[in-house]
């Protein structure tokens, strides 16, 4: 069976592990911690990166760093991860849902301006497939109406939008280093912050509202419950393997393109000839080669394609479902917003085996099958 992820490692994460131990330092903010921090810093020229237990856990942060008040709003794509709204949602904020562009499936920012109202307090982007969305437009529009910019940036790390890496434009973004992730720790995640006035506070809630942080920099002379916040901190055990991951990070984004690109070489004409849609990459994004998806003709053909490629022992998924139609989507008013793109999409799209230890004779396997169905 080709499954339709793996997860990779790159062969140091065990003795890395084995130096947290010996450190005698396995719990949060320890020396891996404190590493990978800066690596992610360095490397993405980010003022600040704080590491945590999950890209929903940082999506839960910035939440809380919004300060949200009874009918807030905020702004997300219906076609995401439920951690994307339901962060927002737990701490208060009402979800407005935006449908996506046809070509990136990112936010439409055409749509946003008649979503805006006195209410919303942030739009949430989502970088589908780590692929940019149009962020000139919405960062304008964001200035404009003088709101908050989150990234939700879990698809794409390393990606960039005109020259820009993803994640650096919002007043925050977070980062998923997930099993399914191109870097990864098992779970893990990230909230890097772009304007240093939120740096104190995020240190604070990341530690059960505590200005611990503070304590161990010699700040104050002991810590104490000062604000809103959980324990957010990841461990130095998953913080080594994750350093692990990211010492080899051109090396794993290198074998992603390879992959991606070997995909789309030999899907191009049978995808036209079957009315077929493989993925779209505006020139001026450099994607971070998350993922691999076709869009089928309909719902009933991506059901028996599915089908069939189980039967030949390949896994292959469909993804998101519209946020604004599920049970809880409902509850919250999700019914009154019209998101056409996102319900075709939702039905059509499927994803194709990508993870980087899959062998050239795999993907072959993978392509020959595809080519040999009749739609």
């Amino acid at each position: 069976m080709i499954t339709f992820n793996s997860p990779y490692c790159v062969g140091t994460e065990t003795e890395l592990i084995a130096t947290a131990f010996a450190n005698k330092s396995i719990s949060g903010d320890g020396p891996f911690g404190k590493k990978v921090q800066i690596q992610l810093e360095e490397q993405l020229g980010v003022e600040k990166v704080l590491l945590t237990t999950s890209c929903t856990h940082a999506l839960e942060m910035a939440a809380i760093l919004l300060n949200l008040q009874p009918d807030d709003e905020v702004i997300v794509p219906s076609y995401t991860f439920v951690s994307t709204a339901l962060a927002f949602v737990m701490h208060g904020a009402k979800p407005v849902f935006a449908d996506i562009r046809p070509d990136t499936l990112n936010i439409d920012e055409s749509k946003l301006e008649s979503l805006i109202t006195a209410h919303t307090r942030a739009i949430v982007v989502v970088h589908y497939a780590g692929v940019g969305c149009e962020m000139d437009s919405i960062m304008e529009t964001v200035k404009r109406h003088d709101l908050m910019l989150i990234e939700d940036n879990a698809h794409g790390l390393y990606g960039k939008y005109k020259g820009k890496y993803l994640g650096t434009f919002g007043t925050l973004a977070t980062q998923s280093f997930h099993e399914t992730k191109n870097i990864t720790c098992g779970e893990g995640g990230a909230l890097l912050i772009n304007e240093p006035s939120y740096i104190e506070r995020a240190e604070i809630i990341r530690e059960k509202g505590t200005n611990r942080s503070r304590f161990f920099r010699g700040e104050v002379d002991k810590y104490t419950w000062v604000d809103k916040g959980s324990s957010y901190v990841i461990s130095d055990i998953l913080a080594a393997f994750l350093h692990a991951q990211l010492n080899e990070a051109d090396k794993i984004q290198t074998k992603r393109k390879t992959i991606w690109n070997y995909y789309y070489k030999h899907l191009k004409d049978w995808a036209i000839a079957k009315d077929v849609r493989l993925p779209i990459i505006p020139k001026h994004c450099e994607q971070a080669y998350h993922m691999f998806y076709l869009l089928m003709p309909s719902l009933e053909i991506r059901t028996k394609f599915i089908s069939y490629l189980k039967e030949n022992e390949i896994g292959a998924v469909f993804h998101y479902l519209p946020l604004h139609k599920s049970d809880m989507g409902r509850k919250l008013g999700g019914e009154q917003y019209d998101c056409p793109v996102t319900s075709n999409v939702s039905d059509r799209l499927v994803r194709l085996p990508f993870f980087n230890d899959i062998k050239e004779q795999e993907l072959g396997k993978v392509v020959e099958t595809i080519q040999n169905y009749n739609l």
